[in-house]
Order: structure tokens, then sequence, then C-alpha cells
């Protein structure tokens, strides 16, 4: 899978531990930034390259770090067909996408260490769309809100 990794200063470190973790399973990875740590740089200019990506197709999902994943959150909801969610917990991080066709995991790097983030980015990216009609029909309901 095409995986996109975007962060700030706020959730530098934490991308490195990540981005070795979705190597590691096997995905492309492709790195929106930050490229090196800078405590005066913002997640916008981090986060909506990696959301238009996903939008566009470019890649299949994203991932979001900054310190609480708050900002990164409403940063990559800005993006029409982006459906991006802060996720600290297992449960979240597969239903998301099982339920919810969730394609931007978002995490905060202040509020979770680097083995529960690995493991929900597992759970992101080994979770598939359940295609049910009771989700699609949601779905559709928010998609209609875009245009």
């Amino acid at each position: 899978m095409r995986i996109g990794l975007a962060a700030d200063h706020g959730g530098f470190a934490l991308k490195q531990a990540i981005a070795e973790c979705v190597r590691s399973a096997g995905h492309e990875l492709t790195d929106f930034g930050a490229a090196a740590y800078d405590p005066d740089d913002d997640f916008p200019d981090f986060v909506i390259p990696l959301a238009r990506a996903v939008a566009a197709g470019e890649i299949d999902r994203g991932i979001a770090v900054c310190g609480s994943g708050v900002g990164a959150s409403i940063c990559a909801n800005k993006v029409a067909g982006v459906r991006a969610a802060l996720v600290h917990d297992h449960y979240s991080a597969h239903q998301g996408v099982e339920h919810d066709d969730m394609n931007v995991l978002c995490l905060g790097a202040r509020v979770i260490g680097d083995h529960v983030a690995q493991d929900l980015v597992e759970a992101f990216l080994t979770a598939r769309y359940s295609g049910a009609e009771r989700h699609r029909r949601r779905m559709a309901k928010i998609a209609a809100l875009e245009v």
C-alpha cells in the first residue's frame, strides 16, 4: 500500500518510529516532512500536502502527527475527500477504516508513545472498509457535504 506520513516539530521524533514501522510492514512510504526538526514549523505546511495526495489518490492512506494530533486532524479534514480522525486507541484505529472509510490517521506524539503509535498504525493499515450498505449510506451523506 502507498502510505504518506507528515509531522511538524511536535510529531517529528514519533514520525521516525512510524516510518520504520510502515517500511518494515512492506508498504511504500512517501514522507511529506518535516525533513528536520524545526521548533518554528507549522503542521499545515506538511499535513495539507499529505491530505491533498490522499484525496487525489496519489497515496492510499495518510498518517499525520503533531503534538496533540488535534491540529493535524482539523487541518486534514479541510481537504475534500479526506476522512481523518484523531485516534489514540486500538479499536478506533481499525474501526474508523472498517465503518467510516477513514483514510488519514492522526496521532498526538505528546499523548502516546512509540509502541502505542506502532500498534495504532498497524491496526489502521491492516483494516479494510467493510462496504456494508449502512456504511456506504453514511459515507454518501458525508460526501454530500463536500460539494
